[in-house]
């Protein structure tokens, strides 16, 4: 692709992009899978106007995408956030992970495709996504209400297994000879891990003073760089570059600058996040996604099923009134970046070849219903008031749920936590405040 054919392409997708965006927000549709139907929509599988002929050609914005993405998300916790939600967060974080990944490994063995692509199905169900969730929480005005710390510490317990679990995976899928390649690579793997995380521990004051400047265009540049290039590192080490940005925004969090950096990446974080899943949809080939589609449907009713399982326990142990229950269990039912990360190291991997076409059903439809039922929680929470399924804590009880302000005071710079959940949220923005306010 030449220099004028790149920039007529990107500046189509931007404008494609927001066109189908606002269209959206006027019927009440999210961003995210309008975002991927117009790369669908102008990509080189389906016809009529073909912008970008080759995905490939659009691959490095993607990947820069992902790596913002998950550095946002690094960006929004701290490693004491974790410690303050002690083991109720855990054990909220293992039951999605124990239904999820139990449930997808299963699935993976009984379309009987290999042992080593139900390892690959497994985390596929297993994880949710991290940009489309926190994507769902912003879009509906909801990154203040207080089952939102919950989900968000649910998230980071699945990223912090996952980045483990990738460290693991890589070498049983990436042909590793023999068991002593096998432990050498994912020693390599967990070691680079291990680093990143005694420095999200130990070192962020010194990091803190490493990276603080006065000057906003040198800080842009400077943790621009620091995400990247651990990414990049990531990736040589056979850890997902995604992995390596989200532990790099981890470290920046607890830093002086972190509120600003919070402040900063806004903008990047949602040009190229949008570039991102418009890449996805370039990538999509309808008549391939139609010999996977009994599978794909499946997976996904199994995605729901047991999401909104997890979701109910989770919200009954904290004490969480129907509203807020629905709410959790809707949430976490996307998936989008971690499966497309497996599905390109099963590629990578030579693994059966139904495999890619299947997870790229699979994310679309979950990428498409799991907004539509984020948005329609309301729904599931009549039936569960009326069922008396679960029901609201009294004040002074574990995990009673604050009631939520209509007009609450925040401030970029500020960060709630909860002493239950243990997981900070950070402060919505003045649109977010006036997206709350609307509701």
């Amino acid at each position: 692709m030449g220099h004028a054919d790149a920039l007529l392409a990107m500046g189509g997708a931007f404008l494609a992009a927001a066109f189908l965006a606002r269209l959206g927000a006027r019927i009440g549709v999210p961003t995210i899978p309008l975002f991927m139907l117009a790369g669908l929509l102008l990509g080189p599988h389906t016809p009529g106007l073909v912008l970008v002929s080759d995905p490939h050609d659009f691959e490095m914005l993607s990947a820069l995408g992902l790596v913002l993405l998950l550095f946002y998300l690094g960006l929004e916790f701290q490693l004491k956030d974790l410690r303050r939600g002690g083991r109720r967060l855990l054990t909220a974080g293992g039951v999605y992970l124990l239904l999820n990944v139990g449930a997808g490994l299963g699935f993976g063995f009984a379309l009987d495709w290999g042992a080593r692509e139900a390892l690959v199905l497994a985390g596929v169900l297993g994880i949710s996504s991290s940009a489309i969730v926190t994507k769902i929480l912003i879009d509906l005005g909801r990154i203040s209400r207080p089952e939102t710390r919950l989900i968000l510490g649910v998230i980071v317990v699945e990223d912090l297994f996952l980045a483990l679990y990738l460290a693991a995976l890589q070498p049983v899928i990436g042909g590793a000879e023999g068991v002593a390649e096998t432990i050498l690579q994912a020693a390599k793997a967990f070691a680079f891990l291990l680093v990143l995380a005694v420095a999200a521990r130990y070192g962020t004051r010194l990091v803190g003073r490493l990276i603080r400047v006065r000057d906003n265009e040198l800080l842009v540049i400077s943790f621009l760089g620091a995400a990247v290039l651990v990414a990049g590192v990531s990736e040589l080490l056979g850890v997902a570059d995604a992995i390596g940005a989200f532990m790099v925004g981890l470290i920046l969090a607890g830093t002086s600058s972190g509120p600003r950096i919070r402040q900063l990446v806004h903008p990047l974080r949602d040009a190229f996040a949008a570039i991102f899943f418009f890449a996805f949809g370039l990538a999509l080939d309808p008549a391939r996604l139609a010999s996977v589609a009994g599978p794909v449907a499946a997976a996904a009713a199994l995605t729901i099923v047991m999401n909104v399982i997890a979701g109910l326990l989770v919200a009954r142990s904290y004490g969480y009134g129907p509203e807020h229950a629905a709410d959790i269990a809707t949430t976490l039912v996307a998936r989008g970046e971690f499966a497309l990360i497996l599905a390109a190291m099963a590629v990578g991997a030579g693994l059966d070849g139904r495999l890619p076409s299947f997870i790229a059903g699979y994310v679309l439809v979950l990428a498409v219903l799991g907004p539509v039922i984020a948005a329609r929680a309301h729904l599931l929470a009549r039936v569960l008031g009326a069922l008396g399924f679960v029901r609201p804590a009294q004040p002074g009880e574990p995990g009673s749920a604050e009631p939520v302000s209509a007009e609450p005071v925040r401030t970029a710079d500020t960060r709630a936590y909860d002493e239950e959940t243990g997981v900070g949220a950070e402060e919505a923005s003045a649109e977010t405040v006036g997206a709350d306010a609307e509701r």
